[in-house]
């Protein structure tokens, strides 16, 4: 019983921030660049992240919670596992660099009307969106086929 809540947990924390970063990325990022000056931009995705992150705090606190609690279930965790956990981790250290760093350089820009330095640091939330968006994509294909390809 417990192992199915901590499953169902983990998974709908990873849909909210892969699908999260999956939306922005693809969609939003895309649309705001279309119709939107950079000042306007810029505030868009203050405002966006500071609604977003809060969510993400918690689906990476829920992920990697679950994570190491059905981790450590197995005497002897499959190698598939391992790689989940090790690309979980990273993730989680790139959230949290984004987040103590680009983006606080992002909101301090936007309050002080320095677009320059705003884009500079959206710019690098973006790439490292971009990276942490590839590592959730490999992490579900491993987590769904990865006894099949892994072991």
């Amino acid at each position: 019983m417990y192992m199915a809540i901590a499953i169902s947990i983990h998974v709908l924390a990873l849909i909210v921030w892969v699908g999260g970063m999956f939306f922005a990325h693809s969609s939003l990022r895309l649309a705001s660049v279309e119709i939107l000056e950079p000042p306007l931009r810029l505030k868009l995705w203050r405002a966006t992240f500071k609604r977003f992150f809060m969510w993400v705090w918690i689906a990476v606190i829920l992920i990697l919670a679950s994570g190491f609690w059905m981790f450590f279930q197995y005497p002897s965790p499959p190698l598939f596992i391992h790689f989940m956990t090790g690309i979980g981790s990273l993730m989680a250290v790139i959230f949290f660099y984004i987040y103590f760093v680009p983006y606080q350089r992002l909101k301090k820009a936007v309050q002080t009307e320095k677009w320059q330095e705003g884009a500079q640091a959206q710019g690098q939330i973006r790439t490292l969106v971009g990276i942490n968006l590839s590592l959730g994509i490999i992490t579900t294909i491993i987590a769904t086929a990865g006894k099949y390809f892994i072991g």
